[in-house]
């Protein structure tokens, strides 16, 4: 096969893979952006198949055959190159010379579509990861709903028997398990990023400091945990609890990777990113970040399991031995957050590093907390007095609140639905509104706005297993208003009530 000059020249300098095979499908003639693909200098007399891994070899031989029959161009073939890096081409031939009844030679462009490849698994990782969050956080909120109910009666059921009665214990075995599922259904909001946060500006060197005597009572006497601080640390503004839940499910996962033992590193550091960058096909945009790093000498992850580390039920463990939830309800933390985590891990047997990029708060005062009463801290007496519009479209949770207000002296209107609390709230005055957020037709959003334009000033309680990022966008600049996550106990929603009701009439003084 003679090529012409000015020919040998465009040849030469396209920037797609270019190569001419003979009848026996040998590369005869090629170009350097199809040498700098197959990662090989001088291919000339070798066969085509060679430079692609052996699963693709048989594929591309029946396409090549097909062009050859057909003696027209037909769709391309997608293949993956030998030269590593989990490299993919798509391949486009088309008939040289000769004709359909006698063999001929190939005209082959090929183009690299290894980013695109990425790009499209990225995707279809992403639309199931929306898929599998939207059914558990759908999950999770009816759980919430339970749960609320089960808790709030067997509070109830408490205040008739005293401790020492057997009913009281078995009571609050019952009490105790709720919450352990509480605890699950946590998780499962925090996979699927609905959960309620409760965001404190936080030092991360005080936070692990509160946390290292558990960290080392949980990696026990075998593992080695190490320390290291950075210098000057900024501030961050995250939900204490999950960013606890965060470290430690990492420690816990680390642990679990370091079963003859070994050493556990927590590094924080400052960090500033001048310009946007893409990590493992992520966008961290510019700006300063607060980092942590989690890093053991354990198992490792090996290449084919990285992709998937973060994924809803996704373990390397045997079966039974782990949900695969810990590292997936740690990505939806960090991800609802603001934040992004990455990684690394050279493979099996060289451990694996945990990478957390978090926004540092540049916000000047030491001490800016956003905090979200929720009856935790009203610990002495909860009773109170007013009249209570509780919008509440479960039938067990409105019946469990109506009751344990009417219990600590408050007066309560009940509505099954947004539209039944829009036709009171024209009809009455309320000292304090209680709503559920997520309700079909009108929301509780619907009903706070309305209740406002009767009384600019009536304090309101937002009930919910989650925040929906539209609602929480709706009911963000609205004053003199607080959030209570399902499930809550009777102490929690009655010192919410007063708390509220106490700030607001300080306020009106």
């Amino acid at each position: 096969m003679k090529l012409d000059s000015d020919f040998q020249k465009i040849f030469g300098q396209a920037s797609i893979g270019v190569a001419l095979l003979d009848a026996s499908n040998k590369i005869k003639a090629n170009n350097a952006a199809f040498r700098t693909l197959i990662d090989f200098d001088h291919p000339i007399d070798e066969l085509f198949t060679r430079f692609l891994v052996p699963d693709a070899r048989e594929a591309v031989d029946a396409y090549f055959n097909a062009v050859r029959r057909s003696g027209q161009e037909i769709p391309q073939v997608e293949a993956m190159l030998a030269s590593g890096a989990d490299r993919s081409v798509s391949i486009y031939a088309a008939i040289l010379d000769g004709d359909a009844e006698r063999p001929s030679g190939l005209l082959l462009h090929l183009v690299e579509t290894t980013e695109q490849k990425r790009l499209e698994a990225r995707f279809a990782q992403s639309q199931k990861m929306q898929a599998v969050g939207q059914l558990a956080g759908g999950i999770a909120h009816d759980f919430n709903n339970l749960l609320t109910a089960m808790i709030g009666f067997c509070d109830l059921l408490l205040q008739r028997y005293r401790p020492g009665e057997q009913p009281f214990a078995d009571v609050m075995q019952i009490k105790q398990n709720a919450n352990r599922g509480a605890s699950l259904v946590r998780q499962l909001l925090a996979f699927s990023r609905q959960q309620t946060l409760k965001p404190l500006r936080l030092n991360m060197t005080e936070v692990l400091a509160e946390l290292s005597n558990l960290l080392r009572r949980l990696l026990g006497e075998a593992v080695e945990l190490k320390m290291v601080h950075g210098r000057d640390l900024g501030y961050v503004k995250v939900d204490q609890g999950q960013l606890e839940q965060v470290i430690i499910n990492l420690a816990v996962n680390a642990r679990e990777a370091m079963l003859n033992g070994g050493s556990l590193v927590i590094e924080t550091s400052n960090r500033t990113v001048h310009r946007p960058m893409e990590v493992q096909g992520e966008s961290v945009e510019a700006g300063e970040y607060v980092v942590l790093s989690v890093s053991d000498t354990g198992m490792g992850i090996s290449a084919d399991d990285l992709p998937h580390i973060f994924e809803p039920f996704f373990t390397t463990k045997e079966v039974g031995s782990g949900t695969g939830l810990g590292l997936s309800t740690v990505y939806g933390i960090v991800t609802q957050t603001g934040g992004h985590i990455f990684v690394e891990s050279a493979g099996p047997g060289k451990g694996a590093r945990f990478t957390i990029y978090f926004r540092r708060d540049a916000a000047l005062a030491d001490d800016d907390r956003d905090e979200t009463a929720d009856g935790d801290g009203q610990l002495g007496d909860v009773t109170g007095g007013g009249t209570v519009l509780l919008v509440e479209d479960e039938d067990p949770v409105r019946l469990f609140g109506a009751r344990a207000l009417r219990s600590k002296g408050y007066k309560v209107v009940e509505a099954r639905t947004g539209e039944a609390a829009l036709e009171i709230l024209g009809n009455a005055r309320f000292d304090l509104l209680i709503t559920d957020m997520v309700m079909p037709k009108v929301g509780g959003a619907e009903v706070i706005k309305a209740a406002r334009a009767e009384d600019p000033n009536i304090p309101v309680v937002c009930i919910s297993g989650y925040t929906q990022e539209s609602v929480a966008q709706e009911v963000e600049s609205i004053e003199n208003l607080t959030f209570l996550a399902k499930p809550f106990s009777l102490k929690q929603l009655a010192g919410t009530v007063k708390n509220a009701i106490d700030i607001s009439s300080k306020n009106a003084e």
